[in-house]
């Protein structure tokens, strides 16, 4: 049987999500630039699991670059499209735990996510 090339969905960045991830080192963008390819290909990225507490289907990155730790956030939830919910690097040097700050801003941009899905669904029905 012949490997068939996977469809690539689309990355949509949700928020300040791009420009956040712009700001980080360039080796930090290309380890997430090839996770993200993969999870836009249906592959499981080597660095990502589930992130807990907010629901099924938020998955978190996670880099480690020169001291920090760098973090990208996304949801495959959707069959259309990839949304990238947040960039950031984690600012607490304790424990792995996710700040509750950015967990409450990944469940704002989840539902932000899911209104957009919904919006190009309904569009792309009326065409």
């Amino acid at each position: 049987m012949e490997n068939l090339p996977r469809p690539e969905r689309p990355l949509l960045w949700v928020a300040s999500s791009r420009k956040d991830y712009g700001d980080f080192p360039p080796k930090v963008q290309e380890v997430f630039g090839f996770e993200l390819f993969l999870a836009q290909t249906g592959q499981r990225p080597p660095s990502a699991k589930m992130l807990k507490g907010i629901g099924s289907g938020i998955v978190e990155l996670v880099e480690d670059f020169d001291g920090d730790t760098y973090r990208a956030v996304y949801t495959a939830r959707f069959e259309t499209a990839i949304y990238v919910l947040h960039c950031f690097k984690k600012k607490s040097k304790s424990g792995i735990k996710t700040p509750q700050s950015d967990i409450e801003l990944i469940k704002r941009r989840f539902r932000d996510a899911e209104a957009d899905h919904i919006a190009r669904a309904n569009e792309e029905s009326t065409k």
